[in-house]
């Protein structure tokens, strides 16, 4: 027997969206894909929980699709699977959407608001677009449980991390170390790659980049034979030299030793640097210039290069501290292999501050090297700058390490000043 299918002059999607989800509410399909698989193997599912305190966006709708697509393939295979909803509630965009609204900062909180209006306008401004995701979640055929979701700010939810947090604890998981963040003055927190990443947080300047001379210390032969030896090594945040402990280089990346004069002081110097990057840093028309005809002035410096390297032959090689204000301890100072090394630009050698990059903290650390980091009076560890960007005061310090570690003549004179005026 033959059955008829109903014809259609046109193809809407949008209305075969509409007449499906009716068809789904009538049935209550959603409900019967979990009861019809009772006694069946469970495929937990619990939302990576979205924000209600924003409107929900298209990439919303492309994320929760690729999450129904399992939960559905599961279901298709036999499992039940109760999808389970969750409201994330936690984070810096909600206080400071609060603060702007109440027209506070955080100095205000527990002074012209107590933490308890604070916690309550928090909550309130968190889930004010839910009927806005409840309602997209319906329309997008999402099938979640949106009538018992979890809720990052429930004391159930927050008790149930701290129960998980102890069994780290006694497994002995959780360690003290040191990590770099991203650190905002003015929220007085740090941030994570989300909060970054929201709009209008970077903007393009123009800023100082620095190419600086490293003095080695045992230098090889030849490059002793002319002048003062030293590495070259370029920077986007000069502001960091002081912290500097190391320096990397590409382990298979060609080097040079190229025998000049300092253009500004006019010094006899040997320098290192990747060979590819030699142009960038010396006038090829000056190649065939004798050494000893340049006088100080003359526009073309000459240049030689006399020997050539891979980065693993410089590896282990020292040089003195660039500012000798500090002592990180021993270990530091010296040349260490880095797999993120490029020619692209600079000299081929990295300057490492390990206390301000993420990628210097890591090559640092795997090397040996210790961070430049200064003990506060509460005992802490910190960076070479405070919170607002500035460099300590010596009676913000710790006594012991005061005495043990600065060079308080060197120290004093940059004590207390801004590191970077557009901070």
């Amino acid at each position: 027997m033959s059955k008829r299918f109903t014809e259609y002059s046109q193809f809407d999607l949008s209305q075969v969206n509409k007449d499906v989800l009716k068809k789904w509410d009538e049935n209550g399909v959603f409900a019967k894909s979990m009861t019809e698989r009772e006694g069946c193997p469970s495929f937990v599912f619990f939302e990576g929980p979205p924000s209600a305190n924003g409107m929900p966006g298209i990439h919303h709708v492309m994320a929760r699709s690729i999450k129904d697509i399992f939960c559905r393939y599961k279901t298709m295979k036999g499992f039940q699977v109760k999808r389970k909803a969750g409201w994330d509630t936690h984070g810096l965009p909600v206080e400071l959407g609060v603060e702007k609204a109440l027209g506070i900062t955080k100095e205000d909180i527990g002074k012209s608001i107590s933490v308890a209006e604070y916690n309550a306008a928090c909550r309130k401004d968190v889930m004010k677009f839910t009927k806005e995701w409840e309602d997209l979640t319906h329309k997008m055929g999402y099938w979640v449980d949106m009538k018992d979701p979890y809720i990052t700010y429930d004391n159930r939810y927050i008790e149930t991390l701290w129960w998980l947090l102890k069994q780290l604890y006694k497994k002995d998981l959780l360690y003290k170390g040191y990590t770099i963040q991203p650190y905002s003055p003015a929220a007085g927190t740090g941030l994570s790659s989300h909060e970054l990443n929201q709009p209008g947080c970077y903007r393009d300047v123009k800023d100082t980049t620095v190419v600086a001379q490293f003095k080695m210390k045992n230098p090889k032969a030849e490059m002793a034979a002319w002048g003062t030896p030293y590495f070259m090594a370029w920077t986007t945040t000069p502001w960091t030299l002081p912290s500097n402990t190391a320096l990397c280089v590409g382990p298979n990346i060609s080097y040079v030793a190229v025998q000049s004069y300092n253009s500004y002081t006019g010094e006899p110097i040997t320098v290192v640097l990747a060979k590819d990057l030699v142009s960038a840093h010396f006038n090829s028309k000056a190649a065939e210039l004798n050494l000893e005809d340049y006088k100080a002035g003359d526009k073309l410096i000459p240049f030689k290069v006399i020997a050539e390297y891979k980065g693993a032959d410089l590896v282990g090689m020292e040089y003195e501290q660039l500012m000798p204000w500090v002592n990180p301890g021993e270990g530091a100072f010296r040349v260490i292999p880095g797999d993120y090394v490029t020619t692209e630009d600079g000299t081929g050698i990295v300057h490492i501050a390990p206390t301000f990059g993420a990628d210097d903290a890591r090559v640092a650390k795997a090397a040996g090297i210790p961070p430049l980091q200064l003990i506060n009076k509460k005992g802490e560890l910190r960076p070479m700058v405070d919170l607002t960007g500035k460099f300590y005061t010596l009676d913000e310090l710790d006594e012991t390490f005061v005495k043990e570690k600065v060079n308080v003549e060197l120290y004093s004179e940059y004590a207390g000043r801004f590191v970077k005026n557009d901070y």
